[in-house]
C-alpha cells in the first residue's frame, strides 16, 4: 500500500519549504494547490522551496500546479527550486523539456546552499 498524501508547510530563514509526500495526481492536488495559495499570498517576494523527494509519481495535473506556481513565483519576482529524488518526476521534467525552465537540486539542503550562494 501506498503512503497517505501529505503536505506540509515550514518557514526556514526568509523562505518557505513546501515539502509533499506520497503520488501527486487530481485526486490530491487540490490541497497542494491550497497550500501554494496560502504561500504565495503572504506579502514580499515569495522564496520557495518545493521538497518533491518523497513523491513517486506525478501526473499531469500535478506538473500543471509545479508550471502555475513557477509562472506565479516568477510574475511576483521571487524564486522557486525544486528538491527532486532521481526517479519520475526528475524524468517528466526532462521529457517534457522542463527541466530547462525549473531549478532543481537533489535535496533541501542542496536547494539552501543555492540560495545562500546567491545572496
Amino acid at each position: 500500500m501506498l503512503p497517505a498524501f501529505d503536505v506540509q508547510t515550514r518557514r526556514e530563514n526568509s523562505c518557505t519549504v513546501i515539502r509533499v509526500k506520497g503520488e501527486l495526481d487530481m485526486s490530491v492536488a487540490p490541497r497542494l494547490r491550497a497550500a501554494i495559495d496560502r504561500v504565495l499570498a503572504e506579502p514580499g517576494r515569495p522564496c520557495l522551496v518545493m521538497d518533491l523527494t518523497e513523491v513517486p509519481f506525478c501526473d499531469s495535473v500535478g506538473l500543471g500546479i509545479m508550471v502555475n506556481t513557477l509562472t506565479r513565483v516568477r510574475d511576483s519576482r521571487g524564486r522557486l527550486v525544486l528538491a527532486l529524488a532521481p526517479g519520475m518526476i526528475a524524468h517528466l521534467l526532462t521529457i517534457t523539456n522542463l527541466d530547462r525552465h525549473f531549478e532543481t537540486y537533489g535535496s533541501v539542503e542542496e536547494a539552501f546552499g543555492a540560495f545562500d550562494a546567491a545572496a
